[in-house]
């Protein structure tokens, strides 16, 4: 059975349950007061001929029915009455709607409280059958009961008139039955509709599949209704958060969990954010902002997106790493060719000795770096980035030369790798790009000296170049991200990567405009104890104004 016809069968049978319920105890009721009517209706008539003049100076003369026959039949006419009866204290008839019944006994065995002077109102089967009755006593001046007035209402003419009212009320059910039924219709539409048309299975299998979706993505996901209370938070979110995940958050609002959040400026301007900075705790963290909309396109809440800034500049750097490594074996190719060409000329030409010479002496270049960097810089990571970037320069026409009085050896074990590759392969490319800028426009070859030291308690890096400098009113904003004074299109990426490894490591950058030749001298300092480094910084990294 279909969703749609379960909820149809369901809410028809609940609203046929709650008419018939509503109807059985409206016609319990409407009886009650019925009856209750007659009999009120009744006593008021028994109590108007008790106290009636003539009825009780009949109960004096020889003949009582006489005159008390006439009055009595002529009051149950005019009230619709079954019977008026009215009899002496021994119960003896002086009055029935039949007049062969006058002179016998009263019937139905309910006199006594009213001879002890109690109007009442009863239920009991007398002479004409089941009634109910009113019952009031006749007193005479000196306050003695000489005599009972009784009037009555058959319960088969009530029970004729209960069943009109029966017949309604059930009509009125059907008719509320039909409007249920319809209404049931449109409600299971509507809830098919706001479901898409999915049986329940369905919908457990969604729940279910995004569950374990957003498990299993690398990225904090939170979402908060239109009141800013949160309906919805993966795993990744709560690590962020620095949140056990046993943590109940669900129904908390959203500033007592993240009080800088700007989720719900979303909620109130329904636009979007993308790539926003933001910091949870300790973790730099992108967030994008999205406001949630319904079928209606109407703002139900908002969701946020946001992954550890440190993985994204990581994994943008290995990117970068690729590409390098990629561009390195591509000039590598490149010049080799360009010398195998030259070669092959010369042997053609049968200069002989000099393609000897041109061979040994590029033999001996490349044999002396690679043994340089092998002994001075051992790690297998830096020394192959430093042998990739000879090679470009080589390509690119430019001098790069790795400073003799180098020493890398002493690195510590717990220092990231890959951070001071991308703080020394960012710190190289831009001054290439720098000399290259500057060779446009003039006739000196461009030169790109890098020094390496691991003396004392800091690894130094010093790249220094002659290139186009660093203009003088900018300063410090070169290592804004997005910051270029190069044109063209996703720039001012490399420093700012530089800057963020740099303070992973607890190091500080400087930079200092060279004033002999022209360019720039950037320089890195590195602690090899972090620690001792925040003791004597213990208001973070430092990163010195820039020195003319």
């Amino acid at each position: 059975m279909r969703l749609q016809t379960k909820l149809i069968w369901i809410i028809c049978s609940l609203i046929a349950f709650i008419i018939l319920s509503l109807s059985g105890i409206f016609y319990v009721v409407i009886t009650n007061i019925f009856e209750d009517q007659i009999g009120q209706r009744a006593l008021k008539v028994a109590e108007t001929l008790a106290i009636m003049p003539e009825i009780r100076k009949a109960f004096t003369e020889p003949d009582p029915s006489a005159a008390i026959q006439p009055i009595s039949e002529s009051v149950r006419i005019k009230t619709g009455a079954q019977y008026i009866v009215v009899g002496n204290r021994e119960g003896i008839r002086y009055s029935h709607p039949l007049p062969d019944r006058i002179g016998k006994s009263m019937v139905g065995g309910d006199n006594g409280p009213v001879l002890a002077g109690h109007s009442i109102v009863s239920k009991a089967t007398g002479s004409m059958g089941p009634s109910v009755r009113g019952k009031a006593p006749v007193i005479a001046d000196d306050g003695t009961v000489i005599g009972i007035v009784s009037v009555g209402f058959l319960t088969d003419n009530i029970d004729r008139i209960n069943d009109v009212y029966q017949n309604e009320i059930l009509l009125v059910s059907l008719v509320g039955l039909a409007v249920g039924a319809s209404g049931a219709v449109l409600i299971a539409r509507s809830v098919r509709r706001s479901i898409h048309g999915l049986e329940p299975k369905e919908i457990g299998a969604l729940y279910t599949e995004k569950k374990a979706v957003l498990e299993s993505i690398r990225e904090g996901v939170i979402a908060i209704n239109r009141d800013g209370f949160i309906t919805m938070a993966n795993r990744f979110a709560l690590q962020l958060m620095n949140l056990s995940e046993n943590e109940a958050i669900m129904g908390k609002h959203i500033e007592d969990v993240l009080p800088n959040t700007r989720l719900l400026e979303v909620v109130r301007s329904g636009e979007a954010e993308f790539d926003r900075e933001m910091l949870i705790g300790d973790h730099e963290v992108i967030v994008n902002r999205l406001p949630i909309m319904d079928m209606n396109n109407q703002l139900t809440g908002a969701v946020s997106s946001f992954r550890s800034k440190p993985e994204l500049y990581r994994l943008a750097e290995e990117l970068s790493q690729v590409k390098r490594f990629a561009e390195s074996l591509r000039a590598q190719t490149h010049e080799y060719s360009n010398k195998l060409y030259v070669i092959s000329g010369l042997i053609q030409l049968e200069s002989y000795q000099e393609a000897v010479d041109l061979i040994n002496r590029e033999v001996n270049v490349h044999q002396h770096l690679i043994q340089f960097v092998m002994r001075e810089i051992p790690d297998p990571v830096i020394g192959g980035l430093l042998i990739g970037k000879y090679n470009h320069a080589q390509e690119l026409k430019l001098f790069f030369e790795i400073d003799p009085e180098s020493t890398f050896a002493d690195i510590p074990d717990h220092m990231d790798r890959s951070l001071l590759v991308t703080i020394i392969g960012n710190l190289i490319d831009n001054a290439m790009e720098a000399v290259l800028a500057r060779q446009t426009f003039s006739e000196s070859k461009g030169e790109v000296t890098l020094f390496l030291t691991d003396l004392g308690e800091d690894l130094i890096i010093e790249c220094e170049d002659n290139g186009i400098g660093i203009p003088e009113d900018i300063g410090e904003t070169i290592y804004e991200k997005g910051f270029s004074t190069k044109p063209g299109e996703h720039r001012g990426i490399g420093l700012a990567l530089v800057v963020h490894a740099v303070h992973k490591l607890s190091g500080y950058i400087t930079f200092h405009r060279n004033t002999a030749g022209g360019g720039t001298v950037f320089t890195v300092a590195i602690p090899k104890q972090p620690d001792l480094f925040r003791k004597e910084h213990p208001h973070g990294n430092v990163r010195t104004k820039p020195n003319d």
